[in-house]
């Protein structure tokens, strides 16, 4: 058995949450490896879990708990090219982990949406910002939303992993995922409230991974 020390604590504060330690360690593992071989994240979701896709993005692309301070060798860049402006970039810019919500892009749903199939949406955005070796996370509550679903299937066409987020149910994106978290809930806010706890544990792991020292 692993033993990890954000999940620990995440199992201590939620223990109803110990039947998914591993396949979150799992999850955990699969982004790990893709962002050391430079992939990114792409995450979508509907209503409250794109919400959720968003949230995920903000812990990831700046400090979560840690103050991610650029490398010297960038900041020096920074301040070679135009002192002023660059000091000021080197004392703020904080590492990042890419990652991208695919809901966020409104001019680009909505012309999609309009002249293409409105559910394949987000399978659009996989196929453009996709690549081998990159990861889909695919956040439904149910797991048997339609948009996700069509997402994951592009993305393993693209090569990469899929991952998904769902409450406790049999559903057709587990059976799509090379990992599914499956948060011991059927109601949509109860599982929704164990998403948050759960993918918070993923991204300070992810952070202590990279930006600790």
């Amino acid at each position: 058995m692993f033993k990890n020390k954000e999940i620990d604590i995440l199992v201590e504060r939620y223990p109803q949450l110990s039947c998914i330690a591993n396949d979150l360690y799992s999850c955990y593992s699969i982004i790990a490896d893709c962002y050391k071989k430079g992939g990114k994240l792409l995450i979508a979701g509907n209503g409250g879990s794109a919400a959720d896709a968003e949230h995920i993005v903000g812990e990831l692309m700046k400090g979560f708990k840690l103050q991610r301070k650029v490398d010297e060798e960038f900041a020096s860049r920074l301040c070679d090219l135009n002192e002023e402006l660059g000091s000021v970039l080197a004392q703020n810019l904080q590492g990042a982990l890419p990652a991208i919500a695919l809901d966020g892009h409104p001019a680009l749903s909505t012309a999609y949406m309009n002249d293409c199939e409105p559910l394949l949406c987000f399978a659009q955005q996989v196929n453009g910002y996709g690549k081998e070796g990159d990861v889909f996370l695919g956040i439904s509550t149910s797991g048997n939303s339609k948009n996700i679903l069509y997402a994951a299937l592009t993305a393993h066409a693209k090569g990469m992993k899929v991952i998904g987020l769902t409450g406790a149910n049999n559903n057709k994106l587990e059976q799509m995922s090379d990992v599914c978290i499956k948060v011991p809930e059927n109601e949509t806010y109860m599982i929704q409230e164990l998403h948050l706890p759960v993918y918070h544990c993923l991204c300070l792991m992810l952070e202590h991974l990279f930006f600790k020292n």
